[in-house]
């Protein structure tokens, strides 16, 4: 059959990512545990497609994830999904966006019961011919903040809020990205207190005390994020967003940050 796609174009214009958005396939991520977690993918996954050809052939980015279903996979093999795109649509160039909901243990402070923290998540991979992957690992964690000002002023307790922090992160060639947990407990860590799906009276009481004895605006836990980032090894890029959705506004208190580390 005529391969229409495959046909010259005179236009002149080459394109610089062309491929398919929201795919939605299940996947199996590399748990810290050495196992791995079934999740259901959001996936865009995209050529460059050089000025000579009319098109690129969709029917292969498919192809391409489907023998990913059944295989976990992390960095390294997000480097491969790029690899083979590269070779069988002929292009100097290949990128890959996985978002998922991933789940993390968490165990409520008082009463031990155990549950699973929903955690948005992001592989993003790139690849040039012949240039190392470029890989970015992204979470959305969740938190509780507790205002430093109406605890001041207040008699009789401080208004509070969860938050959400967005946070990315890209390492240098020479060190392993950090875990999706890891990652997760480091960034929780800088807000007031973390959130708990399931917590029993005794556990409130610890929470609602622990929040109100550690008060921060939202520009301390970016702050606090910042630095908290920066100690990690091999760490050259990150981005931050902090957002407090407000108990007692009609709006959220919003900080973020962006920084090469050297």
């Amino acid at each position: 059959m005529k391969d229409v796609q495959n046909s010259a174009d005179n236009r002149g214009i080459a394109i610089q990512r062309v491929g398919i958005r929201d795919a939605h396939i299940p996947l199996q991520i590399k748990t810290k545990a050495g196992d791995y977690q079934q999740v259901l993918a959001n996936i865009s996954f995209t050529v460059s497609l050089p000025m000579e050809y009319k098109g690129t052939h969709m029917s292969r980015f498919q192809e391409i994830l489907n023998k990913w279903t059944s295989k976990p996979i992390a960095e390294p093999e997000m480097a491969d999904i790029l690899q083979e795109a590269m070779e069988r649509l002929q292009a100097e160039r290949a990128d890959i966006r996985i978002e998922f909901k991933y789940f993390v243990d968490r165990v409520a402070p008082v009463s031990q019961y155990k549950s699973v923290l929903d955690v948005d998540c992001l592989f993003d991979g790139s690849l040039n011919k012949n240039s190392p992957l470029q890989f970015i690992l992204g979470v959305k964690v969740p938190y509780t903040s507790l205002c430093p000002c109406s605890k001041e002023i207040s008699e009789y307790g401080a208004h509070n809020q969860r938050g959400i922090m967005n946070v990315q992160v890209s390492f240098d060639d020479f060190h392993e990205c950090i875990l999706i947990e890891d990652l997760v407990l480091l960034m929780e860590q800088q807000a007031s207190c973390q959130v708990y799906p399931l917590l029993k009276r005794e556990d409130e009481k610890f929470v609602t005390e622990k929040a109100y004895d550690n008060p921060k605006f939202v520009e301390d836990i970016l702050r606090d994020g910042v630095l908290a980032l920066r100690k990690l090894p091999g760490l050259k890029w990150f981005s931050l967003d902090c957002d407090n959705f407000e108990s007692i506004h009609n709006h959220s208190a919003y900080a973020s940050h962006e920084e090469y580390v050297e």
